[in-house]
């Protein structure tokens, strides 16, 4: 078997991992790259290896780092199943086809710019061409990926549908089992079904987001947004929080739903102004069976929306969109894109960033050279639509609330494999310096074969 880390590695987007087992190609994700325009834009144009050589493509959950260049693989040539559970693959409906839209808007302003001939990554109809090759596979549930290899999806916790891959492998007459964390999330956290943990593993490739963390305990969150979203009410500001359409943005809905059934803040309008959310909300209404037992009987014996609440507001339309800007009393807007790269958020940051009683609340990780990152670690100019905006605003970060393990809660799945089993442990979607870190703690604790591959970068089993 060998093993080519294509993309996430050192970094944290861009996720693909090739496996060549049996003479078979199988590809562990087919991820977007996201960071600088220029950069990321060449490297999503560009495969480590020939799509129409691809025979199956495994997909751990819907995120855009993930899931993001999926269309683009099938416009090169890839025609195999594309393997996911059925809540991915309900999510992936709505989030390839807004992607594909915001490729088709992107490639449209640099025209406009340049005034030059710009094609987008990929369209509408490439999205639509790629979604028919989505299979929905169920938890649990052991199936055939490719001669002498097996494949089962065990619940990540990361977001809904999210997955942990175990492969089951014979070859050359030896036997191995591979595990694939993908996105790891964090045990106790609220709406999902906490993580399942492989075992028994001789090879190990896993996230390291975070590996050089430890998370704020959860039930800080609610003190801490309590806090944020008084004090900005107070001085009459505005709340703009960019945050993943799939996930995050659906937490904070939960948080600030129980909040306001407590009386805990203010009564301030809340805002989801993202078609994305607004659509996938809906897919996490239509799967149930991944909410954790709080959320389950929240949703179905009370008969109560975890997802709305009477301060609440979902907007689709542009021109809704647009009135927000108009707003002269405070209030709360959740938009997308999570890194602020793309999307209505970026509107809402251009609008209100240089006024100082407003906030942007940053939720999540913030991958290098995006806006989200430059916000967070304090620039007080920023670039928006080609301008240079003055950032004038409170930025505040509310960590506890990522949906990703952090370095114990990684260890965790580590410390659960025999050392003299676990022959090779493969460290991805870290930037360098986490990954390194978390590398470190694996030796210390005993694991000897623990690497941090690079790009291009290819390992024989």
């Amino acid at each position: 078997m060998r093993i080519k880390f294509c993309g996430a590695a050192r970094t944290v987007t861009g996720s693909q991992h090739l496996l060549s087992i049996n003479g078979k190609n199988i590809l562990l994700e087919c991820g977007m790259y996201q960071g600088k325009r220029a950069e990321a834009r060449e490297k999503n144009q560009s495969f480590h290896f020939d799509p129409a050589r691809i025979d199956t493509l495994i997909l751990s959950h819907a995120h855009i780092d993930h899931s993001g260049n999926i269309p683009s693989l099938v416009k090169h040539g890839f025609t195999g199943d594309i393997l996911a559970t059925r809540a991915t693959v309900a999510l992936c409906h709505v989030m390839l086809r807004d992607s594909a839209y915001l490729q088709e808007k992107d490639a449209e302003w640099l025209r406009k710019k340049r005034d030059e001939e710009v094609e987008p990554l990929y369209t509408i109809e490439d999205a639509e061409i790629a979604l028919q090759q989505f299979v929905g596979v169920e938890y649990g549930r052991s199936f055939n990926v490719a001669p002498g290899v097996k494949a089962t999806f065990y619940d990540a916790g990361h977001i809904l549908g999210s997955a942990s891959v175990l492969l089951e492998i014979e070859e050359a007459g030896k036997r191995l089992r591979l595990g694939f964390s993908g996105d790891l999330g964090r045990f106790n956290m609220p709406i999902l079904r906490d993580p399942v943990l492989m075992d028994d593993l001789d090879v190990l490739i896993i996230e390291s987001t975070y590996g050089d963390k430890l998370h704020k305990d959860i039930q800080n969150i609610a003190d801490e947004l309590t806090d944020i979203v008084t004090a900005v009410h107070r001085r009459g500001g505005k709340i703009i929080i960019p945050a993943f359409a799939v996930g995050r943005t659906q937490m904070l809905v939960y948080y600030l739903h129980k909040l306001w059934q407590q009386n805990r803040i203010p009564e301030i309008p809340v805002y989801v102004d993202s078609p994305l959310a607004v659509n996938a909300t809906e897919v996490f209404r239509l799967h149930p069976e991944c909410f954790d037992r709080e959320t389950y009987r929240l949703f179905l014996q009370d008969g109560h929306d975890p997802f709305g609440f009477k301060r609440l507001t979902y907007v689709r339309e542009v021109e809704d969109s647009k009135k927000l800007n108009d707003l002269k009393t405070p209030c709360l807007i959740i938009s997308a894109s999570g890194m602020a790269e793309a999307g209505r958020v970026l509107h809402h940051l251009r609008n209100h960033i240089g006024k100082p009683e407003n906030c942007v609340l940053i939720v999540g990780f913030m991958a290098e050279h995006t806006l989200g990152r430059r916000l967070g670690d304090g620039a007080t100019e920023v670039r928006i639509f080609g301008e240079v905006c003055e950032r004038r605003c409170e930025v505040r970060k509310l960590e506890g609330l990522s949906a990703h393990a952090d370095r114990d809660q990684l260890m965790a799945l580590v410390q659960r494999q025999a050392p003299q089993k676990l022959q090779h442990i493969f460290l991805v979607h870290g930037e360098s310096g986490p990954a390194e870190s978390l590398a470190g703690t694996m030796r210390a604790a005993g694991y000897g074969n623990v690497q941090v591959p690079s790009e291009g970068q290819e390992f024989v089993i």
